[in-house]
């Protein structure tokens, strides 16, 4: 199993807004999780990445398995596209940048300077640092904004090639990636309720593995 999340409850800014979240992540298989605005969606997958704690509940994982994007692509401005690729791929020791420039079109942009790119060649970089990392769980955080119908076209693929080669994703997207493997996972039934795990009761309640 490749994720596995059991009796989740989370809190955004010491409220708590979602519990008793449970689900598992296989090999090849993307969740996508749905629910309006609010409802949780961001503070749940930063805390399945590890940047929070739980008020209670469990998130299983292998060690050094997740990579998460977030709504922030995390450039460096002033490096070019190739040395901020090279600069992760030094973090994660995977070397070899040439598959995830390819994978997302920035071949012609390599020697650029990120801060000069657009909003969408921003986007792309930021995704194809998923690439250099060599983890097998990808947790993305609305990873289509500022991305044009051909670069969506384009991430769609990279994922579908990530699952097909045994890697997993969890995402929240409101836009339809054409993935048969992907489940949904409504958020709204999970709600918390007055009464429910309280923040300054049990801040690090929970547990990661």
């Amino acid at each position: 199993m490749s994720l596995h999340v059991t009796d989740l409850a989370i809190a955004r800014g010491g409220l708590p807004v979602l519990e008793g979240v449970s689900f598992d992540l296989a090999a090849g298989q993307a969740l996508v999780l749905r629910g309006p605005n609010g409802v949780g969606k961001t503070t749940l997958l930063r805390t399945v990445a590890g940047l929070q704690p739980p008020l209670a509940g469990r998130v299983e994982a292998g060690e050094e398995t997740i990579a998460y994007a977030a709504h922030s692509d995390g450039l460096k401005a002033m490096l070019s596209v190739a040395e901020n690729l090279r600069f992760w791929a030094d973090i994660f020791g995977t070397g070899d940048i040439a598959p995830a420039l390819a994978g997302f079109d920035l071949e012609p942009l390599a020697d650029r300077l990120a801060g000069t790119l657009s909003a969408g060649q921003k986007r792309r970089l930021g995704l194809a640092r998923l690439l250099v990392t060599g983890r097998p769980v990808w947790v993305l955080d609305e990873p289509t904004v500022s991305l044009d119908t051909a670069s969506v076209a384009l991430f769609a693929q990279r994922l579908r090639a990530h699952l097909a080669g045994g890697g997993s994703a969890l995402m929240a997207t409101h836009i339809d990636l054409g993935l048969a493997e992907a489940e949904i996972l409504e958020l709204a039934p999970f709600r918390a309720v007055p009464g429910g795990p309280a923040a300054g009761d049990d801040l690090f309640g929970g547990s990661f593995a």
